[in-house]
């Protein structure tokens, strides 16, 4: 290199330049296809915990009925590990009770792998009695 000249030469700035974009499109995809896994997640659980509540609010079935429908949907389609922390509460006074179903569980932030009980969602179902209204 001779003293003087400009630095004119290009030589292996695609290769330089490649990199940088392709991690950084690299990290953007993997980012939405994390947000897309935590969203699913959280409609799994919320579902399981609808399903829950309105099989629990059954005249014939009561909440422990509920929490067995809510834990089997959620390990089906996720895992065991996320269906740890179910509750069911009844709440209301009679004739207008409402069973309530609460679903704590983790949050994924790389994969399935998260921050414990980072996510909580709930259901609501109005109990049914065999009696007249």
């Amino acid at each position: 290199m001779r003293v003087g000249v400009p630095l004119a030469d290009d030589r292996g700035s695609s290769a330089v330049e490649f990199l940088l974009v392709g991690t950084l499109l690299t990290a953007l995809t993997l980012a939405v296809l994390q947000l897309a896994l935590a969203v699913y997640v959280r409609n799994v659980v919320h579902d399981a915990a609808v399903e829950g509540a309105y099989h629990a609010a059954l005249a014939d079935t009561g909440p422990v009925d509920g929490v067995a429908r809510a834990r089997a949907v959620i390990t089906r389609a996720v895992g065991a590990e996320y269906a740890e922390d179910i509750t069911v509460v009844t709440s209301g006074v009679p004739p207008h009770e409402t069973i309530d179903v609460q679903v704590r569980t983790t949050f994924p932030l790389i994969g399935l792998i998260g921050v414990p009980f980072g996510m909580e969602v709930a259901a609501h179902a109005p109990a049914e009695t065999f009696g007249a209204p």
